[in-house]
């Protein structure tokens, strides 16, 4: 099974005030952390962003199709690149830049289940509700996702929903999940100084 790596970093950082793929963990920018995870898994990724947003990125940059119009529009500019490859994979593993407590192990169960479903979408399910920016999608998912965009759907779950999908609740992903922050997302100043704090006192 061929998988692509993807790292959505389109995002304005509203409610952070600042560009939190830039932010520094560990001596690292947070987007280079994931960019380096998400390498560790699939061998390679890519980042979805806005053209000339990065000029020294970690890894090739793949411009957003639809910048400003969401988490959605980075998703489906992922799929549409992946589709158009001329060895189009199996699958991708599509990641936000803002969880710093994502694991190697909990990303390699994540492809190895996706190798083994039936379903278009794997995508776990946590108390916040589904993680899409944590899951894997088909590439022939494709389609389908530009026709909910282009029906006017932003919204990623209302967009999933119209496919077939394979949702892990906390019975299948807990056990990668030790400290209780496995999909923690960094949406404040206070989220960086704790993500901070925490890196730290674990000496990483």
């Amino acid at each position: 099974m061929k998988i692509t790596g993807y790292v959505q970093a389109g995002g304005g950082s509203k409610r952070f005030g600042a560009d939190k793929a830039l932010m520094e963990l560990g001596g690292k920018t947070t987007l280079a952390r994931t960019v380096e995870l998400l390498s560790s898994v699939c061998g390679q990724a890519r980042i979805v962003a806005a053209a000339g947003k990065y000029v020294e990125a970690p890894a090739p940059v793949v411009e957003d199709r639809w910048p400003g119009e969401g988490p959605l529009g980075g998703i489906l500019t992922a799929l549409s690149e992946s589709h158009g490859c001329s060895r189009t994979p199996d699958w991708n593993l599509i990641l936000s830049c803002d969880m710093p407590f994502l694991t190697r192990e909990w990303l390699a169960f994540l492809c190895e289940r996706a190798s083994q479903s039936g379903a278009q979408i794997i995508v776990p399910e946590s108390a916040a509700g589904w993680e899409p920016l944590c899951a894997c999608w088909r590439t022939d998912t494709a389609a389908a996702v530009r026709e909910a965009f282009e029906s006017g759907v932003r919204k990623v779950t209302e967009a999933m929903k119209r496919l077939p999908m394979e949702v892990l609740d906390e019975g299948v992903w807990k056990r990668f999940d030790t400290n209780g922050r496995l999909f923690w997302n960094m949406n404040t100043p206070t989220d960086y100084e704790e993500a901070k704090r925490i890196l730290e006192t674990r000496g990483q």
